[in-house]
């Protein structure tokens, strides 16, 4: 086997685990009505060895960057620090980390956004 051939099976076998298939491959491809197997090729034609090595672990880096917008989009913080004025900066990113840990600790993302629009409520009241 040279050494084309080689790559060409470690790339495979990457794309192919468990963990790859069950957090990234199997549920994008139902987003994106594709095959699995076509979500793979694409990848493994797309990305260097190095990405695929790190395919898994920056997929769970993503996630909890991915929370954190979903939280500044749920809570409208936008409007409430660059619009209106109302929140700093600093304050929301503050209340984002906070709740984001509530839900990656386990709590539903619903109760903890009830919780989150109490607490900017209350940044809004006290805001200066």
């Amino acid at each position: 086997m040279d050494d084309e051939a080689k790559l060409e099976l470690m790339k495979d076998r990457i794309v192919k685990t468990y963990v790859c298939q069950k957090d990234i491959i199997k549920p994008l491809s139902k987003d994106f009505d594709c095959t699995p197997e076509e979500l793979e090729h694409i990848f493994f034609e797309k990305l260097d060895m190095s990405q695929l090595l790190a395919f898994h672990a920056t997929f769970e880096t993503s996630q909890y960057e991915c929370l954190i917008n979903k939280l500044h989009a749920d809570l409208r913080l936008c409007w409430f620090i660059g619009t209106l004025e109302l929140v700093s900066k600093d304050d929301a990113d503050e209340l984002k980390v906070k709740l984001a840990q509530k839900i990656m600790d386990g709590q539903d993302y619903s109760d903890v956004l009830k919780e989150g629009q109490k607490e900017l409520f209350e940044l809004i009241k006290n805001s200066k």
